[in-house]
This record gives C-alpha cells, structure tokens and sequence, in this order.
C-alpha cells in the first residue's frame, strides 16, 4: 500500500519542488525589496514584525515542507531585525533565537517532557499493552464513531495539560483508530480540539494558572477565568462541532479524501509523508495486557498532577497552597518533567517486576523513544526560534496599539474585533500564551471598574482567538505536538484541520457579535450552538449532494 501511494502521488511530489523553488524565488525579490524600502526604524513595531512568521507559514501550506519554510521565516525576522547585515542576520538567527530558544528552562523542559513521554510510549508499545488494549477496545467500541467519540471523551477528561493532552490521547487511541480505518489526519484534528479548546475552559489546569497570572491588578484571577468559560465561544463550539461531525459521519475539505481513503484503501496517511508509518514496526511482547498501557497512563496522570501542584507550593511547609492556588502558581514545564519522570520510573519497575521485559529491553526503548520525538522537536525549535524573531521586531507592541486604538470606538463590536486580533497574532506567531500576555492586561486595564460585564466577554474573545490562531497554525506547539500523538505528517493535519478551525472561527465571531449588543451568554450561547450544528447539517447535505 505504501508504494501504491507513492507511486500515485509521485507527480505531486514533483510539484511540490517546483513550488518551493518558485515560492523561494519570489521571496528573494521581496526581501530584496524589502532590503530597499524598510529600516530597522520602518520594520520594528509595525505590520513588517508579523511578515516573518506569516511567511513561514503561508511557505509550509504550498510547498507542504515545515523544517525549510520556518528556517526561511526566521532568516527573515533575522534580516529585518539587522537591516539586512550578514554578520548582525548570522548573529541574531542563532544567537538570540535557535541558541536562546534552546536556553530557555521553559523550553529544554517541554523537550525533556516530550523525550520522556517518548520513552514510555515506546515501552508500552513493546511491552503489548498498546496492542493489547487495542484488542480489548475494538471488542467493545463496534464503529467508526464509537472509536472517534472514545477519542473525544479521554482528550476531555485529559484536561490537566494541553501538552501532556496531546501525546496521551494519541498513544492510548492510536491502535483503536488505526484499528478502525480512521486516518491519521482525523486521529490527529480529534487530538488537537480537545487539547487548548478543553484546557482552556478548564479551571483546573495549567491555562487556567497562565491566564488568571496574566489578570494584574486583581488579586480574583481564577474567579474572572470561571467567569468567562460560557463566552469562550470557539472552545465549546470546537467541541460542539466534533460530536456533531462524527456522529453525522461528515468530513469535508482535506479531511473527507483522508478518510476516504483510509475507509476504502486502508491508507491512513494519504500522502507520501508519513515520517511515523514505521514507528510501531518493533518487537513486541507477547505477555502484554491492558494493565501494561492503563496502569502507566494513570500513574503518569498521578504523577503530572502532584509534580504541577508541588511546583505551586502545595507542599511548602511553611506556607502551603491550597490545591486550586497551587494550580494556578504552577510552573507546567517543570511540573511535567517531574511527573513524566516518575511515571517512567514506575514503568520500568512495573514491567521489570512482571516480567513482561528484561532490563535491557526497557533501556533500548530510551533511544527508540527519543527518536520518535526528533521531528516534533526540530519543529518546536524552529517555531519557537520564528517567535523570538517576531518577539524582537516588536509584535507585542504593534498588536496592542491596535487594540487600544480599537477601544475609542464600536464598543459593542469589541469583543468580536478581539476576537479576529487574537486570532490573526496567535496564528503568525504561534503561541496562545503570548497572546494571552498581550491582549488580556490591555483588557483589564481598559475595562477594569468600568465595565465588569464587558471585560469579561472580551477577556473570553482574547482566549477564544488566540485558542483559535494557535489550533490553525502550522507553528503552534500544541498543533505540532497533536501531529506527533497521532503520528501523522504535520502539513496533513494543518491542512486538514484549517477548514473545521475557519468554520467553527466564523460562527463564533458572529456569536461575539450578538454578545457584544446582549453581554448575555445565555441568549448568545445558545443561537451559537444552534448556528454549528445547522452548518455541520449543511456541510452534511452538500457533501451528499457531491457525492
């Protein structure tokens, strides 16, 4: 099947080249351009902060290449930020971004968690329990849809971490999806919309803690986050949308040639990229049982959960936080890291004691793990090497003049001209995070003791686009690391997913529009909700149509 793909799709990989070529060759002439027209004065706090990244971005969606298309974005910001200077361009690209990105303890830890994370998929894989759990899954979910509303569920009740989300779901789910013919691509947008979307109205979790940190000036940060989960529209509808489409059994754009294909062919990649399709080809023990994949899961859950609330201060002696403070004082990087740890070391012992693998069985699984992990990493540095790029020609500032000047007028309109704002900054630079800290003090300080009912809808506007930019983008973390759970080729899933993220976008911009005239949630939530499940009917009715 494999050579069957690359065969019919040799002709297309052709293509690709040629539009790379092309695509790099128009870009020199703009940044030749560019090197005329801008100075370090005309390219820093303006439009030109967010070419770097929107550049990158637009490369990967036509070349369908990411490694390439990010080195290019970070090339630009590099040129601009040193007024085209080869020294100050070298200097700047490695110096102050791969170099320092890589530096950063927040940073090295995500990396450390996900080689970890690795590692223990890798044992679960060889020790059977994955496979074992895919027997006792497939004898009790029947279909298609039974298997995707599984997948659904467990990335809901995973809410703990968007991060730890994506590469649960994924190696828990993975050989029920597989089993039942659902393509990588669904398997990695299932993912990917209960990841930031559940995380995000979910007040114990590690988005919750970076929100209400991000609230100066108020001491009630978690209060105001509960307070905006029924107005963060895009993340329920995300969640309306998927029930929806999968009980419907409706895909369209992109995805309905997924899984077309591996419905009728088997081929649960489509395309010839599929950096992971030889990641499960291991020895794997014939001892496994469903205990060998459920107890590590639960015990690194365990484990994440007490090494997040111990990085809050849940267990100083001197002055211990209670368990929601802990949460949100928390320092999720390193939290991860402790828990993932523990939880490896758990799993060592647990199938060392049953035998299920000999010691040097268990550490030939560390560079199997590790190994898993190298693209969603490279990916990772080179996204967050194109942010510090973004970072040092002045997005934050660029963005924030925008909102302030926004607030002099069409204050009904607001939340929805947040909402597009976040969206359009979280999808050129890739972070949720970032966006959070621009947007959510400008805010505050806007509406703070004068409008308590609107600062809340447009702190939930800023969170609902800036989850949306970030679930779009070819360089958010969260989307790269839902492409490494699910094992699938990254541009298959941005492809893919943009055009459920863009829909369930639209409808909740206009919900934002008739919350800004009512600042109700209980007359805005309801139509929202009524107006995805009447376009997920019509996408239904056209595709039928189509066919």
């Amino acid at each position: 099947m494999k050579e069957k793909s690359e065969g019919l799709y040799s002709d297309d990989r052709k293509k690709h080249y040629l539009r790379h070529v092309i695509v790099m060759a128009v870009l020199v002439i703009l940044l030749l351009a560019g090197a005329i027209t801008t100075t370090p004065e005309t390219a820093h706090n303006t439009f030109w902060a967010l070419v770097p990244p929107l550049i990158a971005i637009i490369l990967a969606l036509i070349t369908k290449e990411v490694y390439s298309s990010l080195f290019v974005g970070i090339l630009t910001g590099a040129l601009l930020y040193s007024d085209y200077s080869f020294e100050g361009t070298v200097n700047h690209m490695f110096e102050d971004g791969i170099i320092a990105s890589l530096s950063d303890s927040y940073n090295v830890g995500i990396l450390c968690f996900l080689v970890i994370l690795g590692i223990i998929v890798s044992l679960m894989n060889r020790a059977g329990g994955s496979a074992a759990f895919g027997e006792w899954a497939s004898k009790r979910i029947k279909s298609r849809v039974g298997a995707q509303c599984a997948t659904i569920i467990l990335g809901i009740l995973i809410f703990v971490d968007d991060y730890f989300n994506c590469l649960t779901v994924g190696s828990v789910m993975r050989p029920v999806t597989d089993k039942f013919k659902i393509s990588r691509a669904k398997l990695a947008y299932l993912i990917d919309s209960t990841a930031a979307p559940v995380c995000i109205i979910a007040p114990v979790s590690s988005w919750a803690a970076a929100v209400s940190g991000f609230v100066e000036g108020r001491n009630d940060g978690i209060f105001l986050f509960v307070q905006t989960i029924p107005y963060n529209f895009y993340a329920l509808f995300t969640i309306v949308m998927m029930f929806t489409i999968v009980i419907m059994k409706t895909d369209f754009g992109p995805m309905a040639l997924h899984e077309k294909n591996a419905q009728e062919k088997g081929d649960l990649y489509t395309t010839p990229e599929r950096p992971y399709a030889d990641a499960d080809e291991t020895k794997i023990s014939s001892k496994g049982t469903v205990a060998d994949l459920v107890l590590p899961i639960v015990a690194l859950i365990v484990f994440c959960v007490i090494g997040m609330i111990y990085t809050g201060g849940f267990f100083n002696k001197e002055d211990p936080a209670n368990f929601i403070v802990a949460f949100s004082q928390s320092d999720a990087s390193i939290g991860l890291v402790y828990g993932s740890f523990f939880g490896l070391v758990f799993t060592v012992i647990l199938y060392f004691v049953r035998k299920v693998l000999s010691f040097r069985e268990c550490m030939e699984c560390i560079p199997e793990g590790f190994k898993s992990m190298v693209p969603a990493m490279l990916i990772l540095t080179f996204a967050w090497s194109l942010k510090a790029m973004t970072d040092s020609l002045g997005a934050k500032e660029y963005v924030a003049g925008l909102v302030e000047g926004s607030a002099a007028g069409l204050m009904n309109l607001l939340p929805a001209i947040i909402f597009l704002i976040a969206c359009f900054l979280s999808f050129a630079t890739g972070t949720s995070w970032g966006t959070f800290g621009i947007l959510i003090p400008i805010v505050v300080s806007i509406f703070n003791g004068v409008d308590e009912n609107m600062m809340i809808l447009s702190m939930s506007a800023c969170m609902a686009g800036s989850v949306c930019g970030d679930h779009c983008s070819p360089i958010s973390d969260t989307t790269i690391m839902s492409s490494a759970g699910a094992q699938s080729s990254h541009i298959n899933h941005v492809s893919t997913q943009i055009p459920y993220a863009v829909s369930c976008a639209t409808v909740s911009f206009l919900t934002y529009i008739i919350a800004g005239f009512t600042k109700s949630a209980v007359i805005s939530l309801p139509i929202g909700i009524a107006l995805m499940i009447g376009f997920c009917f019509f996408m239904k009715k056209r595709s039928a149509a189509a066919s």
